[in-house]
């Protein structure tokens, strides 16, 4: 909190961040609820999952260029500018005529380029807030403003439901547009300050290795950290099955409206996004602390357990059962994120510390897109109980690699002493 409050750079760079995020959620519940509406909603709903996991694949390129960037902060603002215009087109094309599966799959090639500039903006943004907040800081500073970030997204989620009642799926998209426009102001304004006080932020220390040569580096001084590789790999496989399950839970409730249902579809979405915020703001303020004698291993043991819970109350179709334990496994997962950020910015050189997030990310999400087309086409093409009939034994499989990767690391590190 102290580092939030103090450092004005880091307050205004987070709040960028925050209105960002804000708008992109209040657009993917409208785009969302607007899908859920077409005569075959599953299909609808599993081409925008696809299409939001893909980008994340792409981690490992955007690091990679973010790290041969020179001025960072001016590529950040302009990043956002291009996303103001990608969704005031698409705020453009719901006052046209277009047939809703046209608009709709207009939409998803739109959001597929923003998230991929997405990606690049946020390989941009790691190492300035190294710079910002300084490497012992990190866990601290990001651990409050994910809490604050948690906090904007829990709004959006409720004020996005109610906005859908009264403004036109058009408005949202413009509302969302504008937000861009604002982040990339406010990150303007924290690179022309510190351009007058003659402090450029990360704009001198540039990657000038080439990819190759770079991953290799990546790859040897994360290898350096004994147990680091092997928590991301069990990581990955938590990640797919979350990735899953975040796209399954829509068709779900699609297909059991009596229910999977509080109220009506766009708030049911809206509490399930309140609940995954709640839990990753509790577990951003008091994980560490709770979990501070833990390694990250069993932390995310116990995350896949949680999981393997949330995806049987799924199957149940009851939405009063998914949430707690959802809600459980936000904390534990955003308190294992936490851990593994922390230890990954004080073993990294800078230089080539974007990439190596990139790599890492890439790592963990590589499973997302993979798990996400299989089990949503499964559901497209059979019923989505088969899915997630899929995805426990893939999570009981995790949870078993898990087990026999800690006792792997635990020799390791015996034999090391």
């Amino acid at each position: 909190m102290d580092v939030f409050l103090k450092n004005k750079y880091y307050r205004r760079f987070s709040i960028a961040s925050f209105l960002s995020t804000a708008g992109d959620i209040l657009f993917y519940l409208a785009f969302l609820t607007y899908a859920s509406k077409l005569k075959n909603y599953s299909l609808a709903l599993s081409l925008i999952a696809i299409s939001e996991s893909i980008p994340r694949l792409l981690d490992i390129f955007g690091g990679y260029l973010a790290d041969k960037t020179r001025n960072k902060l001016k590529n950040i603002f302009w990043m956002a500018i291009i996303r103001f215009f990608l969704y005031g087109l698409v705020g453009f094309l719901f006052i046209t005529h277009i047939s809703q599966w046209n608009l709709v799959l207009i939409i998803i090639v739109i959001n597929f380029i923003s998230d991929i500039v997405g990606t690049y903006s946020a390989g941009l943004c790691a190492p300035i807030i190294v710079e910002l907040v300084d490497k012992e800081k990190f866990a601290e500073a990001e651990g409050f403003t994910n809490g604050l970030d948690e906090v904007f997204s829990t709004t959006a989620q409720f004020v996005g439901s109610g906005l859908l009642l009264f403004l036109s799926y058009s408005n949202l998209a413009f509302i969302n547009a504008f937000t861009f426009l604002a982040a990339g102001l406010l990150y303007l304004s924290v690179g022309l300050r510190h351009t007058k006080e003659n402090t450029p932020l990360a704009s001198t220390e540039v990657n000038d290795q080439n990819f190759f040569a770079t991953m290799k580096s990546s790859y040897i001084q994360i290898k350096k950290a004994s147990g680091l590789l092997s928590t991301v790999l069990v990581i990955a496989l938590l990640n797919g099955a979350l990735s899953a399950m975040g796209s399954l839970l829509p068709i779900i409730m699609a297909g059991h409206r009596s229910t999977m249902l509080i109220s009506n579809y766009s708030f049911t979405l809206a509490v399930i996004g309140v609940v995954i915020s709640v839990g990753s703001i509790l577990g951003s303020a008091f994980g560490p602390q709770l979990f501070k004698k833990q390694s990250v291993f069993i932390i995310v043991m116990i995350a896949i357990v949680l999981s393997i819970a949330t995806t049987i109350a799924a199957f149940l179709t009851n939405i009063y059962a998914i949430l707690p334990f959802y809600l459980l496994l936000a904390a534990i997962a955003s308190t294992a994120s936490l851990k593994m950020q922390q230890w990954l910015v004080t073993t990294i050189d800078q230089t080539i510390l974007a990439s190596s997030m990139g790599l890492l990310n890439t790592i963990i999400m590589a499973t997302a897109p993979a798990m996400t087309m299989f089990l949503t086409t499964i559901s497209g093409l059979t019923n989505v109980k088969y899915s997630l009939l899929v995805l426990l034994v893939i999570e009981c499989i995790s949870f078993i690699v898990s087990i026999k990767l800690n006792a792997k690391d635990k020799m390791n590190n015996v034999e090391i002493s």
